[in-house]
């Protein structure tokens, strides 16, 4: 997750430590992106989000389907293990349940890494299952990426009009308001 930073500290003729753990600094992608799928299946990962990365980040990624929409998602390899180390603190491989999830989870997913043009492979398996042609919108959410055919970006777009966003905002941010 972070790095743990010790502090000394003295008391008369005792010295003390503690550990502050420092957070990672999650990548934060912004922007959505018109993209050209190749004949093999590659996609060049804009400039934006590949200036947008961390600094020490390889240029390694997980994709897979969403779980909630029928597009990919693209989550830089730095991300996914702090992602996988949260879920190992939480979940119990010996639940049945638990098991189930992560069997969910592992399921259609694959490793990819940037070549020297900064392309990416999309498994054909993967596209197919999102119909991914020719074009894609990729769209910068946090510490993802989404890897969109255009017709069911546009759709999800025609969807939410301002007025439904700004009650959904009000809905969701409102609501969590301290005073």
């Amino acid at each position: 997750m972070g790095e743990n930073v010790i502090k000394w500290y003295k008391v008369g003729n005792f010295l003390y430590f503690y550990t502050i753990q420092k957070l990672k600094q999650m990548t934060t992608f912004i922007g959505d992106h018109n993209c050209r799928v190749d004949a093999k299946n590659r996609i060049v990962l804009p400039s934006a989000f590949k200036k947008q990365l961390d600094a020490g980040a390889q240029d390694k990624f997980v994709v897979k389907k969403d779980i909630f929409e029928k597009c990919l998602v693209l989550i830089p390899m730095d991300e996914w293990s702090s992602q996988i180390e949260l879920i190992r603190k939480t979940l119990n491989p010996y639940n049945k349940e638990h098991n189930k999830f992560l069997r969910g989870l592992y399921q259609n997913m694959a490793e990819l890494t940037l070549d020297n043009m900064n392309r990416i492979l999309l498994p054909k398996k993967l596209t197919d299952m999102v119909s991914i042609d020719k074009e894609v919108v990729m769209l910068g959410q946090d510490g993802k990426i989404e890897i969109w055919a255009v017709e069911a970006y546009e759709k999800i777009n025609n969807d939410l009009s301002d007025d439904d966003f700004a009650a959904l905002a009000e809905k969701i941010m409102g609501a969590n308001k301290n005073s």
